[in-house]
């Protein structure tokens, strides 16, 4: 950690575990007899249990969503730029929770833990999950750690529907809701683009129709091919234009010379082989598919203010301009079926040329709407 940063960090952190074994009955109608959530928190819950916030992460994302694991640990959790003291969601007056959805692979029961079952790991036998099964584990969660209410739930992109799904699934235990970068549901393209990714890992010859654990081996080609699909979806056309162009890494167009890199074609192929060495294809699978198959409008048999008209809940809704994987419309789709249901709702659509990922990065307007929003959640 950077003693440069330790002033606005919440610091060092532990990672912590659940175990439940109560019967997790699933939207698949599979059951998981028993699992684990991993999960930290940060701040102090105050004696009224009245300033709990949910932090609900994307698709890749983990419990790690602040501070640091160790004095010499040089990354911080992935939103550390909006968590901790005096930050967006201020630790000094908030007790934040952040979990591993189950189906992950960074700590919470998924289709690399060991089944009880059979004493293997789960592999392609782990049960679909969805958004819905992720908010019924964030429940038991906070009731085993004393919360009885959220004072915000929060989320960007997946973790976004999930909060969504929180307003009108448990509308009581919320008071605000913070939806950023995110949709109702996924529009063809955006199923489309999940399509490939996951065709991407199955032609793997080491996929082994998802039971690759059992051989020792990792389908590491499809996984970086379909986290270079993913990724670029995440980049706007003029963020990659500024920071790549056409130059190249190595090679030139010379006859006798190497054959040419593109520094954007490098970028993409570092991009893959990180994720592919820390990511689990299964989950990549399931989560992409929860991803696909969540539909908020579904609570209101198709109409969006209808399933909205159950929210109780304040909202923010934000989008980034350069979005063009959960482009703008869709969240103002969002916000004016929760003014058509009467709900109160800030929206806003911050310039960036960030694309998707813009929900993610500091970004000056972006950090102090979220700021000023978030000081109205548990005065």
């Amino acid at each position: 950690m950077n003693n440069a940063y330790a002033q606005s960090s919440v610091g060092i952190v532990e990672p912590k575990t659940a175990f439940f074994d109560e019967p997790l009955f699933l939207k698949s109608g599979e059951v998981l007899k028993e699992y684990s959530l991993a999960y930290e928190t940060y701040g102090v819950l105050n004696a009224k249990g009245s300033n709990a916030v949910l932090i609900c992460h994307a698709l890749s994302g983990s419990h790690h969503a602040a501070g640091y694991y160790s004095e010499t640990d040089t990354k911080p959790g992935w939103w550390d730029t909006m968590i901790g003291p005096g930050k967006p969601i201020d630790t000094n007056r908030l007790f934040v929770v952040s979990s591993n959805n189950i189906g992950g692979c960074d700590g919470s029961t998924g289709p690399s833990s060991v089944s009880q079952s059979s004493g293997k790991p789960w592999g392609s036998l782990f049960p679909q999950v969805t958004v819905e099964d992720w908010v019924e584990t964030q429940k038991r969660l906070a009731e085993s750690l004393g919360i009885a209410h959220w004072a915000a739930v929060i989320g960007g992109s997946l973790g976004g529907m999930q909060a969504l799904e929180w307003s009108v699934r448990y509308p009581s235990w919320l008071s605000h809701c913070v939806v950023l970068a995110a949709a109702p549901g996924l529009t063809a393209q955006n199923i489309a683009f999940n399509e490939i990714a996951r065709q991407a890992i199955f032609s793997d010859p080491q996929w082994l129709q998802g039971d690759y654990a059992l051989s020792e081996t990792v389908p590491e080609k499809g996984m970086a091919l379909a986290r270079m699909v993913g990724h670029l979806t995440y980049m706007s056309a003029d963020k990659m234009s500024d920071r790549f162009g056409r130059e190249l890494r190595q090679g030139s167009f010379e006859p006798d010379d190497d054959e040419p890199i593109f520094q954007v074609e490098s970028y993409l192929r570092y991009q893959g082989s990180q994720f592919a060495g820390r990511f689990d294809a299964n989950t990549y699978v399931i989560m992409t598919r929860a991803l696909d198959r969540f539909d908020l409008a579904s609570h209101g048999k198709g109409d969006l203010s209808e399933a909205l008209a159950r929210a109780t809940a304040e909202f923010l809704v934000v989008s980034f301009s350069s979005d063009w994987r959960f482009a703008p419309s869709r969240s103002q789709e969002i916000a004016n079926a929760l003014l058509a249901s009467g709900k109160r709702v800030t929206y806003a659509d911050i310039e960036s040329d960030a694309g998707h990922d813009g929900f993610l990065l500091e970004d000056k307007d972006y950090m102090a709407l979220v700021g000023a929003w978030m000081k109205r959640v548990a005065p």
